[in-house]
């Protein structure tokens, strides 16, 4: 869909998407790992500190090609959220997912990643390792992976938590999806003092993929079943499938320096809604 022509979300549409994005049945990460990547073989820790369920990361097969997988997973019932800390994840977790790339480009395998969190775990033990430093880290790594990298948020795309591992060559939100700096409900507390105000919120922060693709932010959205990908997760997935079979066929022809100064620009384009006039001035 060209940005230009996606067309904008209807007064409330915004919410309604939020509460897609959020919804309990909605397919996660391993989901579709399970749907896409076969055989998938996944590693765990960061060889520094411990492992984070909050990032599930490892090396699959894609229609016979191998990749690498990194996916930010929530869980289903209580005693999975408490082990997968809700899709929130900590410095190892980044660490993990970024050891798990690194693998990658040492053996010339592309890069899919899956978006889907509330936010990094703002915690005082995340913050003591480095919760910071290790995204930051992570955005500058993956802009110079000498490999193909294929972004998809699936579900929510809370901001530095979601682009620890967002940083693409191509960048793709499901139609239900949402990124956002902040979540609405954080957005209406601080600007109205109201959390009520989340609906409010929601609209103002376009944070739907249709508000995203028309701002140049992402290349492209990808269609749901019916209803949602909560209704028909296998149908959810071979649209997904569609997609990255394109995206990394598109992207296996580039030498690694021009996969790398087209993530850079990319990025670097970003938020920049002005050109300059033949005078000079903007």
């Amino acid at each position: 869909m060209d940005k230009v022509t996606a067309p904008a979300p209807e007064p409330g549409e915004a919410w309604q998407r939020v509460q897609l994005a959020r919804h309990p049945k909605r397919p996660h990460a391993l989901d579709y790992i399970q749907r896409l990547f076969t055989p998938f073989e996944e590693l765990h820790g960061d060889r520094c500190f411990g492992d984070d369920p909050a990032i599930v990361a490892g090396m699959g097969f894609f229609e016979g090609m191998p990749v690498a997988v990194v996916g930010q997973q929530k869980g289903r019932d209580t005693k999975q959220k408490l082990y997968r800390n809700f899709g929130m994840p900590k410095p190892e977790g980044y660490r993990k997912a970024l050891r798990v790339m690194k693998l990658a480009a040492k053996f010339g395998r592309p890069v899919v990643t899956l978006l889907d969190t509330p936010g990094a775990y703002p915690g005082v033990d995340a913050e003591e390792r480095g919760q910071a430093e290790a995204i930051a880290r992570n955005l500058r790594e993956m802009a110079a992976l000498p490999v193909p990298i294929v972004t998809v948020c699936i579900g929510e795309g809370g901001s530095g938590g979601a682009l620890g591992i967002g940083v693409g060559n191509r960048v793709y939100m499901l139609e239900n999806a949402i990124y956002s700096v902040i979540s609405p409900e954080s957005c209406a507390a601080i600007i109205w003092r109201d959390a009520g105000k989340a609906e409010l919120a929601a609209a103002a922060l376009r944070l739907t993929a249709q508000d995203l693709l028309r701002l140049g932010l992402i290349d492209g959205i990808i269609a749901e079943p019916p209803g949602g990908a909560h209704n028909d997760p296998d149908g959810a997935a071979e649209l997904l499938r569609v997609t990255l079979r394109q995206a990394l066929s598109e992207l296996a022809g580039l030498e690694s320096e021009e996969l790398i100064e087209q993530r850079y620009l990319k990025f670097r384009q970003m938020g920049n809604f002005f050109a300059e006039t033949a005078g000079g001035s903007a």
